[in-house]
């Protein structure tokens, strides 16, 4: 059950390829496209540029897990690309290295054969050199041209796409690079898969999984979730239950709260809400999915969140992972795993690993090694942090260590933790603490800035802890288990009360405000006031001990539900801490800011929800803030002078609906990168905004009182505005070469589902977009909604690729796009005066489509009523048309469409769309068929307010130029 010796890859993807025939500009794309999808991709540069290679055979073998082998019609004629290959291969047989294979212009049987155009370059570049050396190359073209791959003749955007995502999918099939060294994990797969049973589709399934803490639980399901989400349309690891949501489900809000965050990420959009328990059951009953619910500690938890295996779609799968298998039976969940705790031999090698790098003891530990076993009770977590704490430790080291765990009352995995944080320098405990406390799942730069000031060496601190598996360092996010969390929590408590660096509890915490008992040992206050059962009226000299407080986050989890967000008092001469580094204080009850406030040392600011009218007089020394957010402070009436910030980077107004100016001071931070006054209805003035060289994104939706853009900097990159905005054009307009985004929104609400009363607002509908639209050098992306008087589009720049026009009710004509138009979708709902020439232009140019009408275009010349359609043909692609009927007087929020293939009965494919009405996106579906069969395509919608009314499909028996998916309403 042991894994291979463990093994680092520096990059994911090698390509072998000749340069001169592909080019430069391929490997620019592929390597955007890489990154974008996640992947690291090593590319020889020097071999694009000159032919040649500085990449040795043997560091592509030992740093990639995936070779793309690009067989060109030159691809032969380079002696060191064959050895590459021979290389790749003997990387394949020893290591299980991963080939794919693009054939560019080239018959793979003559890759095979050495014959043809190929086989003359390959004969050409063999004269001269050994028999057995052609004979290793043969071989190797020989190999590599029976693996089946791409065939293309010329490369273009979709075919790269193509390739990132078959790259993808190759590696969601294997074991993720992190949990690929877990000892026994391909065993507990096995199993899991046999158990999950996921050739059954006709049903969904809930699967448990228990085990006691640190047995590995968690590790199985990402593991299961990396190999097999890639299955599932759509699929969702909800993290940690129990450590990072409130265990009392009783109260209603809280289980509504649980249902949103599952919605919003299996559907993947932002800010769902809901108003009853029938959400998920409604959202999901008919969608395939793959749900992992990890570390369940309460029934209400699973009520919530997955009540019956009904409320998913055929097929899916919901995993839940916890301690108890109790509360799996009283769920009637009896599909179960119980992870067993490795046997001796496992358990030494998940040590070993650890503590000496390698699957077995250094000469002379062997015995240590067993009695650290034995006090590990096997556990796999406790064998980790244990191995950790004691690599490159002496021989004298681990006989103190394990001498204190012998005489330890309580030898368990609760001891065994205790001893990594035991072991710690003082400051590092005391990072420890703070992790615990206050920054997991937080990034490693903000941890970083918050401590910058203090005694401690954060940056060597973190490796420390790193390196004794205290915590993980994840794409810059510092993750703590929850088991590590708990023995930072206790250590706290074993501490005397007027040395407590950390307060946390809400009854604690209450008392020391009221009564003044803080000392200067206190440096941070995290105080969640759902916890107290009264009112905390603080004291005005409740901080003046606290001198060296650096963070004060005072918050309601339960906010929004039945919970009194009113639950702090301030008097008016409260004084708050000299060196504060945060300040979060949610719903902060006072009109502003203690006058003897002092935010020189501020990073971040965050008063949400707040009654402030004002922060504070004058100009505060501000070098140090980084973030402001003053959200949904309605009654915010100014902004203090904000000159002194030179190192705010994101500043957040949203919803605050009585700010009328922005200071000028604004117009001035140079590393202001981020600006949100979005729903700020009674805002009239804003400063030039020209000098702000960081400035790369900004909101003003609903500021329906501003008449003109702001003058925006060169680096303004996303733009969301009303339309009132456009009476006056900006001046800085021929500036904007880097504006991808461009939103616009009319006076008609763009948001349906949404009851925000001020969006609406009042203001003159535009009737004509600025010519100045068609400037932008690099707009990609435009999107016009609510504007009802506006009869035409815009002339639109060559790079835009997508134009969606919504609820524009008099738009009836298209201006005619750019000869070197990028474009490729085009959507129109709502839009139901669009004519004949606009509609062609649509059809023709896009490649997806969304347009309102009620009749089939007549080139889908194969169609029928209803969502069903079976033909009889062959073809290689097609392109579909849709007529959809919503319910009268319903407001669908969103819903999936799927499209199902079945050839001569049998299940051939399908393809699955979930986007937010009226933004349905859908892919092109390919088929290849050799000789003529039945086809039946079935569309069907997961909205019970959404049927398919008639269908149409329009074959293709070549690759035409183009082809596109257009819905109709």
């Amino acid at each position: 059950m042991a894994s291979a010796t463990p093994r680092t890859w520096r990059y994911i993807v090698f390509t072998n390829f000749h340069g001169p025939d592909v080019g430069k500009a391929l490997f620019t794309q592929l390597r955007k496209q890489f990154s974008y999808n996640g992947v690291s991709l090593l590319i020889d540069d020097q071999r694009i540029e000159r032919g040649q290679t500085i990449i040795k055979p043997e560091i592509s073998r030992a740093t990639s897990r995936i070779s793309i082998v690009v067989l060109s019609k030159n691809y032969a004629s380079s002696s060191l690309t064959l050895d590459e290959l021979v290389e790749i291969f003997i990387c394949k047989k020893d290591m299980g290295h991963i080939v794919m294979t693009i054939f560019y212009g080239v018959d793979p049987r003559d890759v095979r054969e050495q014959t043809g155009e190929f086989g003359k370059v390959f004969k050409k570049t063999c004269a001269g050199k050994t028999e057995e050396l052609r004979r290793t190359w043969s071989h190797a073209l020989n190999d590599v041209g029976n693996i089946p791959g791409e065939h293309f003749f010329h490369w273009d955007n979709e075919m790269i796409e193509k390739i990132a995502r078959d790259v993808s999918n190759t590696l969601n099939a294997t074991v993720s690079l992190d949990l690929e060294d877990m000892v026994g994990i391909e065993a507990h797969l096995q199993r899991m898969q046999s158990l999950l049973e996921f050739k059954n589709e006709s049903e969904a399934m809930i699967v448990g999984i228990y085990g006691p803490a640190g047995i590995g639980k968690t590790t199985i399901a990402r593991a299961l979730h990396g190999r097999f989400s890639s299955s599932f349309p759509l699929s969702y690891f909800m993290d940690n239950l129990s450590g990072r949501y409130s265990s009392d489900l009783d109260d209603y809000g809280v289980k509504l709260r649980l249902q949103e965050k599952l919605l919003s990420n299996v559907l993947n959009e932002d800010g769902i809400r809901i108003d009853d328990l029938g959400a998920i059951h409604r959202g999901l009953y008919d969608k395939k999915v793959l749900i992992i619910l990890d570390d369940v500690d309460d029934l209400q938890q699973l009520e919530a969140l997955a009540k019956e295996a009904k409320w998913f779609g055929p097929g899916s799968r919901i995993i839940v992972t916890t301690e108890d298998q109790d509360l799996l039976e009283k769920h009637g969940i009896n599909n179960t795993y119980q992870v067993e705790f490795p046997n001796d031999e496992e358990a030494r090698q998940i040590f070993c690993r650890y503590a000496f790098n390698q699957s077995s003891a250094l000469e002379g530990f062997d015995k240590l090694v067993e009695r650290v076993r034995e006090f590990c009770s096997d556990l796999p977590m406790s064998l980790r942090v244990m191995g950790a704490s004691l690599r490159r430790k002496k021989e004298e080291d681990w006989e103190h260590i394990l001498h204190r765990l012998e005489t330890s009352l309580d030898p368990n995995m609760k001891g065994v933790l205790s001893v990594g944080y035991d072991s710690l320098h003082k400051d590092d405990q005391f990072l420890f603490l703070l992790i615990a406390f206050f920054f997991n799942y937080q990034d490693e730069k903000h941890v970083i800035n918050m401590l910058s000031e203090s005694h401690v060496d954060v940056g060597f601190g973190l490796k420390a802890l790193a390196d004794k598996s205290l915590i993980q360092i994840t794409k810059g996010k510092i993750v703590m288990h929850k088991l590590l969390q708990q023995v930072g929590r206790e250590a706290v408590q074993r501490q005397d009360h007027e040395k407590r660096q950390v307060l946390i509890h809400g009854n604690e915490i209450r008392d020391v405000l009221l009564t003044d008992s803080g000392s200067t040992s206190v440096r941070d206050i995290y105080f969640d006031t759902s916890t107290i059962s009264k009112d905390v009226y603080v004291s005005a000299g409740a901080f003046r001990k606290m001198c060296n407080l650096q963070s004060l986050s005072i918050y309601n989890t339960r906010r929004g539900t039945h919970a009194n967000d009113d639950r702090v008092h301030v008097p008016g001469d409260m004084d708050l801490p000299p060196r504060l580094r945060l300040l979060r204080w949610e719903a902060y009850p006072g009109n502003c800011l203690p006058h003897t406030f002092m935010p020189e040392h501020l990073i971040r600011l965050v008063l949400r929800n707040s009654k402030l009218k004002k922060l504070w007089e004058g100009t505060q020394p501000l070098r140090n803030l980084k973030k402001m957010d003053l959200s949904w402070s309605m009654s915010l009436k100014e902004l203090p002078d904000l000159s002194k910030a030179t190192s705010l980077e994101r500043l957040k107004l949203s919803g605050c609906k009585s700010l009328i100016e922005l200071p000028s001071s604004i117009g001035n931070l140079p590393k202001l990168e981020e600006l949100k006054t979005d729903l700020c209805d009674d805002l009239q003035l804003v400063p030039t905004l020209f000098n702000m060289t960081s400035l790369a994104k900004v909101d003003m939706l609903g500021c329906r009182k501003l008449r003109k853009i702001p003058d925006f900097p060169r680096n303004i990159q996303e733009l969301v505005i009303p339309d009132t905005m456009l009476e006056e054009s900006p001046e800085s307009v021929s500036h904007w070469s880097r504006l991808w985004s461009l939103t616009i929104h009319g006076s008609v609400n763009p948001y349906p589902i949404l009851t925000i009363p001020w969006l609406k607002g009042s203001g003159a509908d535009i009737e004509k977009l600025p010519d100045w639209i068609k400037d932008l050098p690099g707009l990609t992306w435009l999107y016009v909604g609510g504007c009802p008087k506006l009869a035409s589009s815009p002339k639109l720049p060559p790079s835009l690729q997508t134009l969606k026009m919504e609820n524009c009710e008099s738009l009836e004509t298209l201006k005619s796009f750019p000869p070197d138009s990028e474009i490729e979708d085009l959507h129109f709902p709502n839009c139901f005066r669009l004519g004949p020439k606009a509609r062609e232009v649509i059809t023709h140019k896009s490649l997806e489509a969304l347009l309102p009408g009620r009749t089939m275009p007549p080139e889908f010349d194969h169609r029928a009523i209803g969502n069903s359609l079976t033909i009889r043909s062959r073809f290689s692609i097609f392109r579909i048309c849709l007529v959809l009927s919503p319910k009268p007087e319903e407001k669908v929020g969103s819903f999936s469409l799927f499209i199902q293939i079945t050839i001569n009965g049998s299940p051939a494919g399908d393809v699955t769309t979930t986007q937010p009405l009226p933004h349905i996106r859908k892919e092109n579906k390919f088929l290849e068929l050799e000789e003529e069969a039945d086809i039946t395509f079935d569309f069907i919608t997961s909205s019970q307010y959404i049927k398919v009314t008639e269908c149409g499909v329009q074959l293709f028996y070549y690759f035409p130029f183009f082809s596109f998916s257009s819905l109709e309403f």
